[in-house]
């Protein structure tokens, strides 16, 4: 059994959504523009954010606090040393996102953001800059699947192309992420918008 048939969305549909990409792309400036776009249109989204180092939670300015008064409904992030939503996992390797999802399960979120957590199997959407000089994930990543870049580039096929400066569109294929779970939960299925 996978790490996502674990989750048990057949039984309790919960629409995950990785955000991945390298430091640097913007993941929670992106973030922070889609998630007033998405409640607009009536949707309750949670973000569960990962942190590679320890963290306090809501002090302003931090990507926490930014995330929550975006509308992040609600807020979690994660460490090895933390968790927030709020409690200590002093020792703890690294966070385990099956007990994040867990955790947001009972507020019946209409779609849970994944920030981080990018080696975990779960449909993913990548932002790719290439002034960064990074390498595109998805043609090693079956489960990416759209690529938000502010200029075109070369995909698999199976892999949608997305405008990263169009904030709009992307809140439109955000938003319709929700009715496409849990068919585009499976490794290398195509999603049509």
């Amino acid at each position: 059994m996978s790490r996502l048939d674990r989750i048990g969305f057949a039984d309790e549909p919960l629409p995950l959504l990785g955000i991945a990409a390298w430091s640097g792309t913007g993941k929670t400036t992106l973030l922070e523009a889609l998630l007033p776009r998405l409640a607009e249109r009536g949707l309750q989204v949670a973000v569960i954010k990962h942190a590679h180092h320890e963290f306090e939670v809501d002090r302003p300015g931090k990507d926490s606090h930014r995330l929550r008064q975006a509308g992040a409904a609600p807020m979690l992030v994660a460490s090895r040393r933390r968790v927030a939503l709020m409690y200590e996992t002093p020792g703890q390797e690294e966070p385990e996102l099956l007990e994040l999802i867990d955790l947001l399960r009972p507020r019946r979120p209409d779609l849970v953001l994944v920030e981080g957590f990018k080696a975990w199997p779960l449909p993913k959407l990548e932002l790719h800059r290439p002034e960064l000089g990074k390498p595109l994930l998805a043609p090693q990543d079956p489960w990416v699947r759209a690529v938000a870049s502010p200029a075109p580039l070369a995909l698999p096929a199976a892999v949608e192309g997305l405008d990263l400066n169009d904030h709009q569109a992307l809140a439109d294929w955000v938003a319709a992420w929700p009715a496409r779970w849990p068919v585009a939960a499976r490794p290398g299925t195509e999603v049509s918008p």
